[in-house]
């Protein structure tokens, strides 16, 4: 296969035909990937399913291809390693190869398969690169097949919580994860002690690339971006406003606890407050996905007395998520009070903010600006793997890559000249001296 690259940085050190390498298979791993896990519209690649199992057979066979050592752990993710000239280091390239159902070819796949096209450029130019480089693929990454986050990145972590294993149960069997683990050939009771092949004191780094999930970079007009953070988030996933049921003509405007401009009330009121914190400088995004009345109750005559409803902040600042809540929680009172009205807002979820190593993204800048890239920064409003990793002390980083139409529909599309530039950066990223990657601090 022949790839154009006339158009493309290389940066100063490398030459075409060994770019050429590293684009080739990863253009071919794309193909092969969304031929073997289409579902039209789109990919379906089920956590521990059969979508997954054959991803990840295909990136095996590209690693054996490669002549890479390869390990798996205790729940199946799947760990590719070039040696580097310095054995005492490791750098953790990657992402998840699991899908949402009917998903674009994008999400996660992109990360891996760049860690495995920068090991490609290394072999094509006979190089070592100067500490252990290691593609690792994580299970399990996308919430909607198992209702937990970041499942592969905390087994391969060794630090999830033995009690998902069975309380965890896959959406679409009602079998538990242990049960798909053991059905995988896994062990469960490994992971249930906290096995993990990832030496942490040895580990250097955890990079995962990434496709842009927004359209920062699209609005930009740059292909690359260098992450900040991770948000962190609160959730009111099952919210109600209880008012009354009432007669749509019989019943005055005084008289009426309307369900449904009480709701329409506190959103707008949190909106303001959303335009007020941007405004104070606060990272802040907050989102209310879902809003329905009771469609069992409700009718075009009737005044609506209960709307159901979710909330979803995040941001990278816990400072800035404890204000909103307390705010939000004030307001729901307020409008309550105003409106005869109350609001019940059942469980709250969330996670911790994951702040990405400075020293990590001043060294993916410094190999942006040396392969004449141009890039942002910019903060990541989804949840990714990552975040495990920073939050167990780990240096880690994200690059993202210019996308359009969002992610988790059929229509990502990741342009791949883009992909080549990230794979240029990362590949100079990855000659980086050993001695200058960030100490761990574990």
């Amino acid at each position: 296969m022949t790839i154009d690259l006339s158009a493309t940085q290389l940066g100063p050190t490398w030459g075409v035909s060994e770019r050429e390498a590293g684009a080739a298979l990863a253009k071919r791993l794309f193909v092969q990937l969304e031929e073997e896990t289409r579902d039209s519209p789109g990919v379906t690649r089920t956590a521990f399913g059969e979508g997954e199992r054959r991803a990840y057979a295909i990136i095996e066979e590209a690693g054996s291809a490669l002549g890479l050592e390869q390990a798996s752990d205790a729940a199946g993710n799947l760990f590719l390693k070039l040696p580097g000239l310095d054995r005492s280091k490791t750098i953790l390239i990657g992402s998840h190869l699991d899908s949402v159902p009917h998903g674009g070819n994008y999400d996660g796949a992109a990360g891996v398969i760049l860690g495995l096209a920068v090991q490609a450029t290394f072999r094509a130019a006979d190089r070592q690169p100067p500490i252990d480089l290691c593609t690792i693929c994580l299970r399990a990454e996308e919430s909607c097949w198992f209702p937990h986050s970041y499942i592969g990145s905390k087994t391969a972590l060794g630090v999830l919580d033995p009690a998902v294993l069975e309380e965890t149960r896959r959406t679409d069997t009602g079998n538990s994860l242990g049960d798909h683990m053991r059905m995988e050939g896994f062990d469960p009771e490994a992971v249930r002690r906290g096995a993990s092949l990832i030496d942490q004191r040895q580990t250097v780094a955890y990079i995962e690339p990434h496709i842009e999930q927004g359209d920062v970079l699209l609005a930009n007009d740059v292909p690359l971006g260098v992450v900040t953070g991770i948000r962190g988030s609160f959730r009111y996933r099952e919210a109600c406003c209880v008012g009354v049921y009432a007669h749509s003509g019989a019943t005055p405007r005084d008289l009426r606890r309307d369900a449904v401009l009480a709701t329409a009330d506190l959103i707008m009121r949190t909106d303001r407050l959303w335009t007020d914190l941007l405004a104070e400088g606060h990272d802040v995004v907050i989102t209310f996905g879902m809003l329905n009345t009771d469609h069992a109750q409700h009718s075009f005559s009737k005044v609506a007395g209960k709307t159901s409803f979710c909330v979803d902040v995040r941001s990278q600042s816990t400072a800035t998520l404890s204000l909103v809540e307390a705010e939000f929680l004030r307001l729901s009172e307020a409008v309550a009070q105003d409106r005869g009205v109350r609001f019940a807002l059942g469980a709250r979820s969330g996670s911790m903010p994951a702040q990405m190593s400075p020293v990590l993204a001043g060294l993916l800048r410094g190999a942006l600006r040396r392969s004449g890239l141009q890039q942002i920064d910019l903060a990541s409003g989804a949840g990714h793997d990552a975040a495990t990793f920073a939050l167990a002390g780990i240096p880690t980083a994200m690059l993202f890559i210019r996308n359009r139409n969002g992610s988790h529909n059929p229509q990502e599309e990741m342009d791949f000249g883009d992909f080549v530039s990230a794979l240029t950066a990362m590949t100079e990223l990855m000659r980086t001296p050993a001695k200058s990657w960030p100490r761990n601090t574990l």
